[in-house]
């Protein structure tokens, strides 16, 4: 392979000034070889007139002549068929699918493993191999390309995902465990971590649920045929972890009978997908039920996790020198000017600087709407402010606030994820959804007028705004009356 790319180099060389080979990372001792290639969309003689494409090319000996097909699907069920090598993973393919449909990169996609028969759902990990995956699926099962922005969350916030109450050796040292400690404790191998607590378990073979006390080790998930007692003849082995996986329940109270809505079952990896071989789990919230699927997911994959974690920054970093925006002689010797008065001056502190700046823009959006409508009133069904949101990705339309729940947990439920939608109640209103501290509050955004012109408001009029964008820019900037920042929007794409 590397002798053809070679060849083809050689009969356009004008290709050589664009090419980049790297090294991109190493996974299961095979290397992962990366072809950066800039093709022209024209000839190659115009070079310089042309726009350039960036195409990623994920190569390795062994798979050069082997490939598989795979068909995805988005969150609106239309399906896309890809070829892939036989050892491409998760990551890869999510790469090559955030390339195909133009969206943003910005490694928070998931590739996830969905069985509609059995109301389960996961998302693979980075490293594992889809072709593999795809293997032990059964034939009405499919694979789904959404956002996860959980995926990795616990490294960053590892308290947020581990209560003290259910890490066993938190109790023993009286809650003195810093958190990088408690990251460290779950990674190491020498280690011997364990979260405790109590589960609802259902029968097998029944539809009775029963609560136990349950212990989750490296070695596997325990229950206790004696209380709480820890003793080595009063636990059962209920599952092993190496030849399990671990998903979450989406219709546990309906199809399962679940006695809440936070259940989780462990699958085995070579069964035939039927109900007799899940072992069903159901916790009291959802703290409960991340905290035991994280657990679960640091025993069996360990350090592995965190080089998944780690491999996007140091990709970002090999490669910012490509994407650095490269600033002029004259853009470097810009300053914030002052033309308010008779004579212009020179704008140096920086907080007067920002504020002129963004009333310029206000200024900007104000003529562009007079020059675009005519009218002063966004409330007229043509104007830009009731439109002009419709493109953003976090704009969701007309949704019910069931839905709207429905894909703040897809998504992954951490702090400042959120969406906007149509009020059901008020027409003329809309509805923010946000997630904190895995909990989902709305709050109605409603229009005020003021001097013949209509804002946007969440807090009663005490903040206003011209549009929909404006506001959640500010909120991406100021907590104002809401319990966080908005930080992660609600995207689905179509492939």
């Amino acid at each position: 392979m590397i002798n053809t790319m070679t060849s083809y180099l050689n009969r356009h060389p004008i290709l050589c000034t664009s090419f980049v080979f790297a090294e991109l990372s190493y996974m299961k001792d095979t290397c992962i070889t990366v072809f950066l290639l800039f093709v022209s969309l024209k000839e190659y003689s115009c070079v310089y007139q042309t726009t350039f494409m960036w195409s990623l090319f994920v190569v390795t000996e062994s798979s050069v002549f082997s490939r598989q097909i795979v068909k995805i699907f988005s969150e609106d069920g239309m399906g896309k068929v890809v070829e892939i090598p036989a050892d491409m993973t998760a990551r890869d393919l999510c790469q090559l699918l955030v390339y195909k449909s133009h969206c943003v990169d910005d490694n928070s996609w998931a590739l996830v493993e969905h069985h509609p028969l059995l109301g389960l759902e996961r998302c693979l990990e980075d490293h594992e191999l889809v072709v593999q995956v795809q293997a032990s699926m059964n034939s009405d099962s499919r694979f789904l390309f959404r956002k996860n922005y959980a995926k990795y969350e616990f490294f960053r916030n590892p308290l947020t995902f581990f209560p003290e109450h259910m890490v066993a050796w938190c109790q023993e040292t009286n809650h003195t465990i810093p958190p990088s400690q408690l990251l460290q404790n779950f990674l190491a191998t020498s280690s011997c971590p364990e979260i405790q607590g109590h589960l609802y378990m259902k029968d097998v073979g029944r539809k009775s649920w029963k609560k136990v006390y349950m212990f989750l080790r490296r070695s596997g998930l325990y229950c206790s045929t004696k209380g709480t007692s820890k003793e080595p003849r009063h636990l059962q082995l209920l599952a092993d972890l190496e030849d399990s996986n671990i998903f979450t329940v989406i219709t546990g109270r309906k199809q399962h009978g679940a006695p809440t809505d936070y259940a989780f079952c462990i699958k085995p990896n070579k069964g035939r997908g039927e109900m007799k071989e899940l072992r069903m789990l159901c916790a009291e919230d959802e703290q409960s039920r991340t905290c035991w699927m994280t657990a679960f997911r640091l025993f069996k994959y360990g350090i592995v996790l965190y080089q998944n974690y780690k491999i996007p920054q140091q990709r970002k970093t090999l490669l910012s020198h490509f994407s650095a925006p490269v600033r002029s002689v004259s853009e470097n010797s810009l300053v914030a000017m002052d033309f308010s008065g008779r004579i212009g001056r020179v704008i140096d502190n920086p907080v007067e600087a920002q504020s002129a700046a963004m009333e310029e823009g206000h200024a900007w959006r104000r003529s562009q709407r007079m020059n675009i409508l005519g009218s002063h009133s966004p409330l007229h069904h043509s104007s830009l402010s009731s439109v002009i949101h419709i493109a953003q990705l976090w704009f969701h339309g007309r949704i019910t606030r069931e839905e709207s729940h429905r894909i703040i947990h897809q998504q992954g439920q951490v702090d400042g994820l959120f969406l906007l939608r149509v009020s059901q109640s008020n027409p003329k209103a809309f509805v923010l959804t946000l997630c904190h501290h895995q909990k989902i509050k709305h709050f109605q955004i409603l229009p005020c007028e003021e001097d013949g012109q209509v804002f946007f408001s969440l807090d009663d009029g005490a903040t206003k705004f011209t549009d929909l964008i404006q506001l959640v820019e500010f909120y991406q900037l100021n907590r104002g009356v809401l319990p966080c920042k908005l930080k992660h929007p609600c995207t689905v794409v179509a492939l």
